[in-house]
């Protein structure tokens, strides 16, 4: 894909976030899609491209009365949506579509309308991690996050300060879900959920949607939202299974996915404004950092801890409050996405003054699969 060729050109949340009783999870997506086509000045019948994960393309297109020319159903997780982004742009690269609208909802604490989640008992997960008690994400996510902090020397501390420094941007954010401040002793002395993560260490749980919609950058300048322009990409997928991981201490498709994407940007590490991490729990964005090439691992945990991802901080973070904080209904990556487009637009609400470049980095399933988009708001 060449640089700056597709842009972002609308892009908009469920009107609602949080606690959403009344709606179902199909409602949440045609939300999010009106929105989205709202803020891009298009109508419905504008849309000749359609991407969502989770729920079928065929059951929201039909809700929504469109009939697309291209799909994408891509469904790996939480990261899906970056994905869908990189495959939305080389589809309107190669003429496939002019228009597409990328969707998700999730009811996921209503549970109206929900597609339930379940492990097959056939799944290799059903049969080779499942009988041993690991299910969810708070029982899987710690066999490599105990392994990561014995190699690389990171402390419960620094793991608590992931929450704490995510805390303090959303509290600069009226949509946010938690909003007072947290100690490094709030997150220690909260529940604990498995070891080594406590409550507050854990995302939240919530209902909500966002959706996207691309186009050419040569067709972005005439739309009224100012183009956000995407710059490079990158996915990649490792094990469906934890205990199957390459290493415990990092991630091969992080490895694959975030290089991938900074070399087809151009761009290195200092370039970055402003960066996205998914953090479904406090260890990801550490293993982000490593594994994206920001710094060594043995270095992550000492980086936020020392107040560098914090408002006013070199690198600011997760400035949406994150998976921690803002919101989580499921599968965060879209909203990872909808905070980089707003930074890069100039109107989020904690506002990275003069940023040019924002890295949005995601994860699906446990480490089992990886997207990375750069944006940037410069030609």
């Amino acid at each position: 894909m060449r640089r700056n060729q597709v842009a972002v050109v609308g892009a908009a949340e469920t009107t609602e976030l949080g606690v959403i009783p009344h709606m179902s999870q199909i409602q949440l997506h045609a939300d999010a899609a009106l929105n989205a086509i709202a803020d891009a000045g298009l109508k419905l019948s504008d849309i000749d491209g359609f991407a969502t994960a989770v729920e079928t393309p065929q059951q929201i297109a039909h809700y929504l009365g469109i009939t697309p020319t291209w799909v994408d159903g891509t469904s790996v997780g939480g990261c899906s949506f970056m994905l869908h982004v990189r495959h939305a742009a080389a589809a309107i690269e190669a003429g496939l579509c002019k228009t597409v609208l990328i969707t998700h909802a999730e009811s996921g604490k209503s549970n109206i309308g929900r597609t339930p989640r379940m492990i097959g008992p056939d799944s290799l997960n059903g049969q080779f991690e499942l009988p041993y008690g690991v299910s969810t994400p708070a029982s899987l996510f710690p066999i490599p996050v105990l392994r990561y902090m014995k190699t690389h020397g990171i402390t419960h501390e620094q793991l608590a300060m992931v929450a704490v420094v995510q805390r303090e941007w959303a509290a600069k954010n009226p949509r946010a879900t938690m909003k007072t401040p947290i100690t490094v002793e709030d997150v220690l002395n909260s529940r604990m959920i498995a070891y080594p993560f406590r409550i507050l260490q854990c995302c939240l749980v919530t209902d909500g949607g966002g959706a996207l919609i691309l186009t050419s950058a040569e067709r972005a300048r005439d739309f009224p939202q100012k183009p956000v322009y995407i710059l490079g990409t990158g996915e990649s997928v490792e094990t469906p299974m934890v205990s199957q991981m390459q290493t415990f201490d990092s991630s091969r498709a992080f490895r694959v996915a975030g290089p991938l994407a900074f070399k087809e940007a151009g761009i290195t590490h200092k370039d970055v404004d402003h960066l996205m991490i998914y953090d479904a729990f406090a260890h990801l964005p550490l293993f982000g950092l490593g594994d994206l090439g920001f710094m060594p691992h043995e270095d992550a945990g000492k980086f936020i801890a020392g107040g560098h991802t914090r408002p006013g901080g070199k690198l600011p973070l997760n400035t949406n409050g994150g998976g921690l904080s803002y919101m989580h209904s499921g599968m965060y990556g879209m909203y990872a996405l909808q905070e980089s487009v707003r930074q890069m637009r100039g109107i989020a609400p904690a506002q990275v003054q003069g940023a040019k470049i924002s890295v949005c980095h995601g994860v699906g399933g446990m480490f089992a699969a990886s997207g990375t988009i750069i944006f940037t708001n410069e030609t």
